[in-house]
């Protein structure tokens, strides 16, 4: 009888944490239990810039493919030589795709996949090194590529900004395109 009841117990106890795991999956949104994308609108940061980027959502030939953050993402791939300058557009097309999975494979990421996601951005992150910070502020970031290093601005909002092809200033959001 002893026995059975541990078991009941037990039953139980796993039975009460199935239920809580499912109520907040349910709970979450739609993006949010997917775990592909920060909900953000822009690429972000808040508190230390350190460790800013490994909450960000997907850039891939299939979520938030024509965008301003594809173009920051591009620019990273840039830097370490993987595209050329004029390859910088904010669309993740298949050349984009296949440097991406090379990066992954060159700094030994887990997710080989080809999509810029948490892991990729997180290790991307590691590479930006603080430059100053203004009054109001906006902290200039540079990551520090294999062959440029690009400079980043975290507005005092904490969303990224950085100069596209034609030195205009360009905010890094997920849901538009206005970079070249």
């Amino acid at each position: 009888m002893k026995r059975i009841t541990t078991y009941s117990r037990r039953m139980r106890g796993a039975l009460a944490v199935f239920v809580t795991m499912a109520a907040l999956v349910l709970s979450a949104s739609p993006a949010e239990a997917s775990g592909t994308y920060s909900g953000r609108a822009y690429i972000y940061g808040g508190g230390t810039w350190v460790g800013d980027w490994g909450d960000e959502g997907d850039l891939s030939t299939s979520t938030n493919t024509y965008s301003n953050a594809t173009c920051l993402w591009q620019k990273i791939l840039w830097a370490d030589g993987l595209l050329s300058a004029s390859d910088i557009d904010g669309i993740y097309g298949s050349k984009t795709k296949a440097q991406t999975l090379y990066w992954q494979e060159m700094n030994e990421l887990s997710d080989l996949d080809g999509i810029a996601g948490k892991e990729t951005f997180g290790k991307a992150d590691d590479s930006l090194y603080r430059i100053s910070q203004d009054s109001d502020g906006n902290i200039t970031l540079q990551y520090i590529g294999i062959y440029y290093k690009p400079y980043f601005i975290r507005e005092a909002d904490g969303n990224y900004g950085f100069y596209d092809g034609t030195n205009t200033y360009r905010l890094a959001g997920y849901n538009y395109r206005t970079c070249s």
